[in-house]
């Protein structure tokens, strides 16, 4: 009788246990007061779209702009001093509205993914994501003009429609691809699983619909553990529920994190790190466009 008891107790502190550790893990980051890193006036930047933290290039962020811009992403420090214009070799800049970071093909090594799946009126079948080697970047260099050559286009299809989308996020546990759709009321969550071809269009895989609207950004943190998706007013978090595919994330109710509106913000980035997150806006009707950083006060996950 005593070792039966003692089995139960043993199973009630363990699972007790257990409960206490998700309900930490579920816990959503405590964010600081907002700052303001400095403001961008580099002309060549008009509509910035997306936002990518470097996580080998320590203090460099990745920005581009809009539809009607060249080839070209941008690298800047974290004073939005310009270090460098970069070309990417081979690709058609139609409608980049997201970059992201992660790994890829070559074990070890990070990849830039520019993503050309802007698409206002829904007209078009096909849509692309350049993947290209991140090039090495000092956050004191001299503004440089460089060429990346060895630029793959993937090329993909939706699986139900013809759809507009300005959110690109890489997964760096799995190093699948998710891109979340724009305008619906229930926007739709779709995955490019790894390893994606390269050699013919793919059709993505819907994995989620979301109760909002007008996503125009996200990020999945360097760990893979956190995900962030940015609407015009508002960010929304989801922890990665442990040992699970993180599409099933979004099988929870998201957590709202802090934002104040800018002019037209469409660009978010974790920090390499996990402890914050930037945001930037388009430059609107002259308004300048501040680098904005939220603090993480809590430990990251």
């Amino acid at each position: 009788m005593h070792r039966i008891h003692s089995l139960v107790f043993c199973t009630f502190f363990f699972l007790i246990l257990a409960l206490l550790s998700a309900s930490a893990y579920s816990q959503p980051p405590k964010i600081g007061k907002r700052i303001t890193l400095a403001t961008l006036t580099f002309d060549d930047l008009q509509e910035v779209s997306g936002i990518a933290a470097s996580r080998q290039n320590a203090n460099v962020v990745w920005l581009h702009n809009d539809s009607g811009d060249r080839n070209f992403i941008y690298a800047f420090n974290t004073r939005l001093q310009h270090l460098g214009s970069y070309e990417i070799v081979g690709a058609k800049a139609g409608d980049w509205e997201d970059i992201a970071i992660g790994p890829g093909p070559q074990d070890g090594q990070h990849y830039l993914y520019i993503g050309d799946i802007g698409d206002n009126d829904a007209k078009h079948d096909l849509h692309y994501i350049y993947r290209v080697l991140e090039p090495r970047v000092r956050a004191d260099q001299r503004p440089a003009q460089i060429k990346l050559y060895g630029a793959q286009k993937i090329t993909f299809i939706y699986p139900d429609g013809k759809r507009d989308a300005e959110a690109l996020m890489v997964d760096p546990v799995s190093k699948d691809l998710y891109i979340v759709s724009k305008r619906e009321a229930h926007v739709h969550v779709y995955r490019a699983a790894y390893p994606q071809l390269t050699s013919q269009p793919i059709t993505l895989q819907k994995v989620a619909v979301l109760p909002i609207s007008w996503v125009v950004a996200g990020d999945i943190s360097a760990t893979g553990n956190e995900i962030l998706l940015k609407t015009y007013d508002a960010i929304y978090y989801w922890p990665r529920l442990p040992d699970k595919p993180l599409w099933q994330s979004f099988e929870r109710e998201a957590e709202m994190l802090p934002y104040f509106l800018e002019p037209q913000g469409e660009a978010i980035a974790w920090r390499a790190d996990g402890m914050g997150y930037f945001t930037i806006s388009e430059v609107f009707k002259g308004i300048p466009a501040p680098l904005y950083f939220y603090p993480r006060l809590s430990p990251a996950k």
